[in-house]
């Protein structure tokens, strides 16, 4: 049976400057889409999937926040206040490891809608299954390029069949994209201090090191990064959309 990490980090305290004007008003992760806030896209398969506590940064519009996820009981809530400066994606984590514990977590972006593949495991458990801490510091969730909705960059990583990642580097595209999901052991932070840095320093760490892998995910993956992404989003997921 396959342990899935209880606790996630919910990395939700960016300014959304590509959201703009609706993130003037609101914070990114509590734009709607389809009826549900974008935070809630992620909470609720985290709860489903036997996430029990979920750390969340904050930091603009920290209010709005605090008052959308102290309605919510699962899975149950801490805040991790950035409200002093924010600490980018690597910083705002090692702040939060000592809300974090001692044992795997979930690290996952807040502008992404994961919709499993009919009568599948959940894409969390799929990343929990592959987990292995005796050999691997991070496991991730890509998506392939050409059928990630709303995303358009030339993907990330080449994948191997292993699930073995590289960096696309200066190849002009690459076959897959992160999915804004990951599974960490806090040993990857080592040494690291609550300043603003990437959680790319992590990831090319591990990469480097052969303890990193990809999962692929065979669901759906919508980007939600825009104004024009809301409605769009919205129609995919409705069924309406051309």
């Amino acid at each position: 049976m396959t342990t899935i990490p209880n606790t996630a980090m919910l990395l939700a305290a960016g300014l959304g400057t590509r959201m703009r004007p609706i993130t003037e008003r609101m914070p990114k992760p509590l734009v709607p889409v389809a009826g549900k806030a974008l935070i809630d896209w992620t909470l609720d398969p985290l709860a489903a999937s036997g996430v029990t506590r979920a750390v969340v940064n904050v930091h603009h519009l920290a209010e709005q926040m605090r008052n959308h996820l102290g309605t919510r009981t699962r899975p149950a809530i801490a805040i991790s206040d950035e409200s002093a400066a924010l600490l980018d994606t690597g910083g705002g984590i090692v702040k939060a490891l000592p809300l974090l514990g001692p044992d795997p977590f979930f690290v996952c972006n807040c502008d992404g809608i994961i919709v499993d593949a009919p009568g599948q495991p959940s894409a969390f458990r799929k990343l929990a299954a592959a987990w292995n801490p005796e050999k691997l510091d991070v496991i991730m969730l890509v998506h392939p390029l050409e059928t990630a909705h709303g995303f358009d960059g030339p993907g990330d990583f080449f994948v191997a069949s292993d699930g073995v990642m590289s960096r696309r580097h200066t190849a002009a595209r690459a076959p897959f994209v992160y999915a804004g999901a990951w599974i960490v052991h806090p040993r990857a932070f080592a040494g690291e201090q609550a300043i603003p840095f990437s959680a790319n320093r992590i990831w090319d760490r591990a990469i480097a090191a052969g303890r990193m892998i990809a999962v692929v995910n065979d669901g759906d993956w919508y980007h939600v990064g825009t104004p024009e992404a809301v409605p769009a989003t919205t129609a995919l997921l409705a069924g309406t959309a051309p």
